[in-house]
């Protein structure tokens, strides 16, 4: 198309979204829970007959009532429609969807802790899943992308063959797989790019053995060429795109609301966001800190870890902040 016609076609788009955006319903605020247990269950619940949508399954919550709180609606929520009482709940993403009977915005919560069973108080049937491996059908279209978030493990890891070398690298690699790491960016921009392929390719042959996903920063043919599980952008890299790359999983680096914005607009999986607090390699540069990251965090339709100045024990720190976990580079190999 010519750039005129490009230009009027961009005027048409904006000036219906002006039209869609007057005439959309009120958003209705919802609150949501992920109880999820030690073994990384979480909880489903199948909508009872006579409501909207009966049948499906979906994660408790309800309706937040004028002039409450999410969290306190939250621990309402729980205790009419599950019979337990919230002892350790973290905000965790934010998410707009249209049904077509409504617009709710669901506030999602991650439950780590709770007293009491939960027993159906409104004749639901409830069921504990693996968010990889969900058996019970049909779910809530919102619901997907949530499911497939959850597969996503506290800690992950950044690549550091530049500094530690190769073979020591793939010697500690083999040793945080081994202790349970299971989601790898592979970063190391610096090396040659053959060597950086061979890189990958031993790393996701160790991974795999495992279980773990391994991300490669760079393209998507390098991830293909490597066998990996998807690719992580940079945020420059992710600026210039404006659709989702052909990956399974896609992963983002950012530093502030417009880049996070960015990264939800493009149906990212996840974000990185830094830097949180104060590193070694950065003294003096300007932080996030908690405060910021967490309004950032809970605004965000995806999850959101957290990255500088954080290490492993960190993690239970950084949720309680709205961060799904922490990423780590130097950490994650020591």
């Amino acid at each position: 198309r010519t750039r005129r016609t490009q230009r009027a076609g961009g005027v048409a788009v904006r000036a219906r979204l002006g039209r869609e955006a007057m005439s959309q319903p009120p958003i209705t605020e919802v609150v949501a829970a992920v109880l999820t247990q030690f073994d990384g269950r979480v909880l489903l619940a199948q909508r009872p007959p006579g409501k909207v949508y009966a049948g499906y399954w979906e994660f408790p919550g309800g309706k937040v009532e004028p002039g409450e709180t999410l969290e306190a609606a939250l621990a309402r929520e729980l205790h009419e429609e599950l019979g337990i009482v919230i002892d350790r709940a973290c905000r965790w993403i934010t998410r707009v969807f249209e049904y077509p009977h409504a617009m709710v915005r669901l506030n999602f919560f991650r439950v780590f802790e709770w007293q009491g069973e939960p027993h159906p108080h409104e004749g639901q049937v409830f069921s504990w899943q693996l968010p990889g491996a969900v058996e019970v059908t049909p779910l809530l279209p919102a619901n997907f992308p949530i499911v497939k978030a959850l597969s996503l493990p506290p800690l992950l890891g950044i690549s550091h063959a530049e500094s530690l070398g190769v073979d020591t690298f793939l010697a500690r690699l083999d040793v945080a797989l081994h202790n349970g790491l299971r989601l790898i960016q592979l970063r190391d921009k610096t090396l040659p790019e053959e060597v950086r392929l061979q890189l990958a390719q031993a790393t996701v042959r160790r991974a795999h053995q495992h279980g773990a996903r391994v991300l490669v920063n760079g393209s998507p043919e390098l991830a293909r060429a490597a066998g990996a599980d998807g690719v992580h952008l940079d945020s420059a890299a992710a600026a210039t795109l404006t659709t989702r790359p052909d990956c399974v999983w896609v992963g983002v680096s950012c530093h502030d609301a417009a880049e996070l914005g960015h990264a939800a607009a493009i149906e990212a999986d996840f974000a990185l966001l830094s830097p949180v607090l104060p590193t070694l390699t950065h003294p003096g540069a300007p932080t996030l800190g908690w405060e910021t990251f967490s309004s950032l965090a809970a605004a965000s339709p995806i999850p959101v870890y957290g990255l500088g100045g954080l290490a492993r024990n960190d993690v239970a720190l950084a949720q309680s902040h709205g961060a799904h976990g922490v990423a780590l580079l130097r950490g994650a190999w020591t």
